[in-house]
């Protein structure tokens, strides 16, 4: 698609929209989470694992821009809720690798059902035939937003 100006008032008022349904999310997100005993920062961490496999404390440092110890440490109250397990990588001995347990793959599962229901919930007020072109849109943001 050809690149197109676009007025600063529209960008303002969508940028500042975008901004207002994120913290919305993140603010009823945060909501959901203490339903089910889980930090932000722990259930982050569950979302990473479950995305790309198990990984290194390091590696998940990094994807959650924590710093190591502080990863850790919340990979040590993780694994005490059964959430986690630490494994020897099958490859390497000397890499342990972070592994979620069936118990951190049901809370995802609950949670992210949670979330939908309250986005489905708000969505029912959004015109049936708007709704498609709306996730394309978004889609082609996002394609052209993230790194």
């Amino acid at each position: 698609m050809p690149q197109q100006k676009i007025h600063a008032d529209l960008v303002r008022e969508i940028e500042l929209l975008l901004r207002q349904i994120s913290k919305e999310v993140r603010r009823k997100g945060r909501g959901i989470l203490s339903d089910f005993n889980i930090t932000p920062p722990q259930f982050d961490a569950l979302v990473y694992l479950h995305e790309f496999g198990d990984l290194t404390i390091g590696e998940l440092s990094s994807k959650l821009h924590l710093a190591y110890s502080t990863t850790t440490d919340l990979v040590d109250r993780m694994e005490r809720n059964n959430l986690v397990e630490r494994v020897r990588d099958k490859s390497d001995r000397r890499v342990v690798r972070l592994h979620m347990m069936e118990k951190g793959r049901d809370l995802i599962e609950r949670v992210v059902a949670k979330r939908r229901e309250h986005l489905g919930n708000a969505l029912q007020f959004v015109h049936a035939e708007d709704l498609q072109p709306l996730v394309v849109s978004l889609k082609e943001i996002y394609t052209h937003i993230s790194d």
